[in-house]
C-alpha cells in the first residue's frame, strides 16, 4: 500500500506539461496587462488620425 502511495508521490511524467502551461498563461496575463495600459493611449492616437484623415478627405 505505502508503495503504490509513494510510486504517485514521485510520478513525474505530466509535469512538464503542466510548467508550460503555466508559463502560457503567465505570458497571456502579461499580454493583457500590458495591452490594458497601452490599450487607451493607442486609442486616442488611432482616434487623432482618423479624424484628421476624415477631414482630408474630400466628398463627393
Amino acid at each position: 500500500m505505502f508503495k503504490k502511495i509513494k510510486n504517485l508521490c514521485n510520478n513525474e511524467s505530466g509535469q512538464g506539461m503542466v510548467e508550460y502551461g503555466l508559463i502560457i498563461a503567465l505570458v497571456a496575463v502579461v499580454a493583457i496587462v500590458a495591452l490594458a495600459f497601452v490599450g487607451d493611449g493607442l486609442g486616442g492616437i488611432f482616434s487623432g488620425i482618423a479624424d484628421k484623415l476624415g477631414n482630408s478627405v474630400p466628398t463627393t
